[in-house]
């Protein structure tokens, strides 16, 4: 992997108390130096390819639990058990996605949903900032009914961008209108092999700095 090396600041030698030649060309010479390393890594970081220098706050978690609902009056906290990447964004309580700088984060999921109901069912999922629920963030999901003995299955998405300070938390939360309804994690398969279905997976990253 390629880095741009930092420039130390220039060590400048001390000025003689007359004008020397040697001390200013000395004096040059340094700073010379100094600036062409600058220009190298700006050269770097403006070209086609210089992204790949960056590094900005993310996070990213699974779980590979099932996670269910007792009540359909009650709202649940989504909970992770899998930290798949991190980098200045963190989990706590399971649950809490938690940002260590200030700025605009993209959260984005995927919940696998199950039903094993012979009836369509609803859920909601939504977000919630420091125990807030954030306002219009709320999407309505139909979880299809179990069809030939095989239960049903739906895939709810979505990113949000969130403005968040530093120390601030995020969580999804989720309810359902069916106990018959839950958070599904599938273990790998065979013919074809293929690997294990995470019950939740989430991504934070940064965006950008907090507009004025």
């Amino acid at each position: 992997m390629s880095f741009i090396q930092h420039p130390a600041a220039p060590n400048l030698p001390l000025a003689p108390v007359q004008y020397d030649s040697r001390y200013q060309e000395q004096f040059n010479n340094v700073l010379r130096l100094y600036f062409n390393r600058l220009n190298n890594n700006l050269f770097s970081l403006f070209g086609p390819d210089g992204g790949r220098f960056l590094s900005n706050p993310f996070g990213a978690w699974s779980s590979d639990s099932d996670q269910v609902a007792v009540s359909t009056t009650a709202a649940y906290a989504i909970t992770f058990d899998v930290a798949d990447i991190t980098d200045s964004v963190y989990l706590v309580s399971g649950s809490r996605m938690t940002v260590t700088y200030p700025g605009v984060y993209n959260l984005q999921f995927s919940i696998q949903f199950a039903n094993t109901d012979t009836q369509i069912h609803d859920v909601d999922v939504w977000a919630a900032i420091n125990g807030t629920n954030l306002d219009n963030s709320n999407s309505k999901f139909s979880v299809p009914n179990s069809h030939g003995g095989t239960d049903g299955h739906l895939i709810a998405a979505l990113n949000l961008f969130l403005p968040m300070q530093a120390s601030d938390y995020v969580e999804l939360y989720w309810h359902t209108d069916n106990t018959n309804v839950l958070i599904e994690h599938l273990p790998a398969a065979s013919s074809p092999t293929r690997p294990a279905t995470p019950s939740v997976i989430a991504t934070m990253s940064f965006v950008s700095a907090l507009p004025d």
